[in-house]
């Protein structure tokens, strides 16, 4: 019996290594708060916590892809908010795809948690630290880009209200 194949939440035909910029939110497996805590409107890590790597994996991503920029992030306790810009030069549309964007990301924060768990540095998590896939959104014109801004910016201080927050 043949399983079911994935619905793809991606926009059909369209070119997701153009540039532009994308709103980009990457879910931990299960939404177990993996990241730290929110205490008041800040997240604040344990002892030895995976948010130190989790920023500095997120920045290199502009190192590896030298034609992108990430505009603005927020690391949540079990998600990741940014809004990652693609620039290329020349216009041609030859930069890698959001995809392996995402994929390069979790696969070196993935690589460096297990490092740390095995050093009894992080909690050990439940067969994945990242969700499958992510979110995105193409953000269109600048209104839509201030107010996802501000949405990043406010997220710590609506934790509680989080739909990614889970009692």
């Amino acid at each position: 019996m043949a399983l079911p194949t994935r619905k793809s939440i991606r926009l059909n035909d369209y070119d997701y290594s153009q540039n532009g910029a994308y709103f980009i939110t990457i879910c931990t497996h299960n939404k177990e708060c993996l990241l730290g805590e929110i205490v008041g409107a800040t997240l604040c890590g344990r002892p030895n916590n995976p948010d130190i790597f989790i920023e500095r994996w997120l920045l290199e991503l502009e190192n590896k892809y030298d034609y992108i920029k990430i505009d603005k992030y927020i690391i949540m306790p079990n998600h990741i908010h940014l809004i990652l810009a693609i620039h290329t030069q020349t216009g041609d549309h030859t930069g890698s795809p959001l995809q392996e964007m995402v994929d390069w990301y979790k696969t070196m924060t993935t690589n460096e948690y297990i490092r740390g768990v095995k050093n009894k540095l992080f909690p050990p998590f439940n067969k994945h630290i990242w969700q499958r896939g992510y979110h995105d959104h193409i953000i269109r014109n600048e209104k839509e880009y201030q107010k996802i801004w501000q949405y990043i910016d406010t997220n710590p201080l609506k934790w509680e209200l989080d739909k990614y927050h889970i009692k």
